[in-house]
């Protein structure tokens, strides 16, 4: 899972030049697409024949990363729509069947500081979610450029918490200094993993869902981010922005002791879940994030804009998680993110810019899927 400034940072890579990167691909593209007769649905384009239908749920705002619950009922999601009342992301929930065009759904967090990465306990009745209310009430500054580069900050002050369906915080699960958070919970109910920079760099942890039993998952240098589980719970699939050469390793140093990262370019990895059999899934250039296992548990969907001239447009592909068969998914011309499919495997929650009437709108969408 990208941390929750990604939308601010894909607004501007929306007007950036960025130039691809000339790194050449290990996997093809797989370009024998047949399209589909064109649909009624103006939301699909003729190309995205996984989608057998489509739902529009947000209308205004940054919405991202929705996140079903288990019996696949109800969404969390985070939001920084002015118009609900909050000044920076957080978290909201819906059930299954809302939309939100002329009505606010309900907060469930805090409504102070900032909030990322919220994810449904087994119960259905309990959400995970980081916050910064600790450190501060007020919404922290939100740095996104420093010398010319795109930059994530990564503020101290997040740690992971639990709270009920009533927005009441009941556990703390991190209380290390530093960054704990991009906290996602396994399919089998028994484990988290989030980001921490509690070793002095950017890691993966995994943990029990009471908070015990830690342990670390990656160690080496780079920014470790965004996992989550494949549907049996034994592989984990994450983005990587990993320092090779002598000055990409002193610019990452230096932006991390500031709080900070530069997100552009980034890969997917994917290891058990105890850490071992780690290996790098893409080496397509640019940024290759927001990962999710399909329900078969035989092929990943992500976000990237490896083929993009100029930044953009990011799209949805899958790839095998040997690395092949790679092809896309989304066919839009803006941003398509956050791909999570349903516990059952019939639908697809993403975040899209289409339809937003030529905003920088980002919202959520849940379409009915197709092998």
């Amino acid at each position: 899972m990208m941390n929750k400034y990604s939308l601010c940072l894909i607004a501007l890579l929306l007007l950036s030049v960025s130039c691809k990167s000339d790194k050449s691909t290990t996997t093809e593209l797989n370009t024998n697409e047949t399209a589909s007769t064109i649909t009624n649905d103006s939301l699909i384009y003729p190309e995205e024949t996984h989608f057998k239908s489509i739902r529009q749920i947000t209308f205004g705002g940054d919405n991202a990363e929705a996140y079903w619950s288990f019996d696949d009922k109800q969404l969390v999601f985070q939001s920084n729509n002015k118009k609900w009342g909050v000044g920076c992301d957080q978290m909201f929930l819906m059930n299954v069947n809302e939309s939100f065009e002329d009505s606010v759904p309900p907060m469930i967090s805090t409504g102070k500081g900032r909030t990322t990465c919220a994810y449904f306990l087994p119960d259905n009745k309990h959400i995970v979610y980081a916050s910064t209310h600790l450190g501060d009430d007020e919404c922290p500054e939100t740095p996104l450029r420093l010398n010319g580069k795109y930059i994530w900050p990564i503020y101290d002050s997040y740690d992971i918490f639990v709270a009920d369906l009533e927005g009441n915080i009941v556990n703390q699960l991190t209380n290390e200094p530093g960054y704990d958070a991009e906290a996602t919970v396994s399919p089998q109910g028994d484990k988290i993993v989030f980001t921490s920079t509690r070793s002095g760099d950017l890691e993966l942890y995994t943990m029990n869902i009471d908070g015990t039993d830690v342990k670390q998952i990656t160690n080496e240098l780079g920014y470790d981010g965004g996992a989550f589980f494949s549907p049996d719970g034994t592989k984990l699939i994450f983005r990587s922005s990993r320092p090779k050469t002598e000055q990409e390793i002193k610019d990452y140093k230096e932006l991390l002791n500031k709080g900070l990262v530069e997100p552009t370019e980034m890969e997917l990895y994917i290891c058990n879940a105890d850490g071992s059999d780690l290996r790098q899934l893409t080496n397509l250039g640019n940024a290759n994030w927001s990962p999710f296992f399909t329900p078969s548990g035989d092929k990943v969907l992500f976000s990237s804009n490896f083929e993009a001239e100029r930044g953009f447009p990011f799209n949805l592909y899958l790839i095998d998680i040997d690395g092949k068969n790679l092809t896309r998914v989304t066919h839009g011309e803006t941003f398509d993110a956050f791909p999570v499919f349903s516990n059952d495997g019939k639908y697809l929650a993403f975040s899209s810019n289409r339809n937003n009437g030529g905003t920088r709108d980002t919202n959520l969408f849940i379409a009915e899927w197709q092998d």
